[in-house]
């Protein structure tokens, strides 16, 4: 491959760039995001590197029009192409994906389950958190990154822990439809003072900004209250959210790690996720993190 990035804005060219390198029987990785990347993409790009070695590397960069739903910033989400390739040259990015609407849509934006293209059903697992706020939001997801799957077939595909139920959802794609493709959480990125890194952070004002970080603080709360259990962290969790009342509280949730419903008599030491989605001003943000029930960080 080149020493930085080949843009590739349809699939035929996509699938030429990589021919060579497959046909090499080099590992291919993939990082799909929707662009305007910062740090936390960075590290998501490093993550997959670690993972294929010299093989080709692909960051695609779409905003998928079928996981915005009515009402949602589609129109609004920042598009920076120029500082996104300038990123991806400094991390060392082989191809970058950019393709148009109707490129990845030749026949049309679906619109609903009567529509003649094939689309992804998530099942059950997108109609809670995220999926009872956002319908319709995975069904977008899934195809998107089923159309990845079928064009670049990596070998390793990385997504970030901080959507962690896209994560899971993905995962369980994987699983249940037999694709061969070895999925990677990495890490959620945070700034010093433990705001999560997001490309909806650029729509906070400085009093927002700090505002924000009520959520930070209120899944480590949960974290520390892990000890005594899961109800505990919950309500810990919620009281620190209650001392910021800017925030709109969407969802907080303590789950099993595959975002199953956890049983009053857990073991010490089950692993479990705390999560939370909340507004602050007109910003949606979302956030996570690991516990474990029983035992103290």
């Amino acid at each position: 491959m080149t020493s930085g990035p080949v843009v590739a804005a349809t699939r035929a060219q996509l699938v030429d760039l990589l021919a060579p390198a497959r046909a090499a029987g080099a590992r291919v990785g993939l990082v799909p995001t929707m662009g305007a990347l910062h740090e936390g993409h960075s590290s998501l790009i490093r993550v997959a590197r670690g993972e294929i070695g010299d093989g080709p590397l692909v960051v695609s960069i779409f905003v998928n029009p079928l996981q915005f739903g009515a009402g949602e910033d589609l129109d609004h989400y920042p598009r920076t192409l120029a500082a996104d390739l300038a990123l991806c040259a400094a991390e060392g990015v082989d191809v970058v994906f950019a393709p148009g609407v109707d490129e990845v849509y030749p026949t049309g934006i679906p619109t609903s389950s009567t529509n003649e293209s094939v689309t992804v059903e998530p099942g059950p697992l997108a109609t809670i958190l995220e999926g009872r706020t956002r319908p319709g939001h995975f069904r977008g997801v899934l195809t998107m990154v089923a159309k990845l799957f079928g064009l670049v077939r990596p070998d390793v595909a990385v997504f970030g822990e901080k959507d962690y139920q896209q994560l899971a959802l993905v995962r369980r794609m994987v699983a249940d439809l037999c694709l061969d493709v070895d999925v990677v959480g990495a890490v959620t990125m945070r700034e010093p003072d433990g705001l999560a890194l997001s490309s909806r952070n650029r729509y906070l004002d400085a009093e927002q900004r700090q505002q924000a970080l009520a959520l930070s603080r209120a899944l480590r709360a949960a974290q520390v209250a892990a000890a005594t259990g899961a109800l505990s962290a919950r309500d810990a969790a919620l009281a620190e959210l209650a001392k910021e009342p800017a925030v709109e509280l969407d969802y907080l949730a303590v789950t099993s790690p595959d975002l199953a419903e956890l049983p009053d008599d857990v073991p010490p030491g089950t692993d479990a996720r705390v999560l939370v989605a909340a507004r602050v001003g007109s910003t949606r943000l979302i956030d996570n993190l690991p516990l474990v029930i029983g035992e103290t960080p």
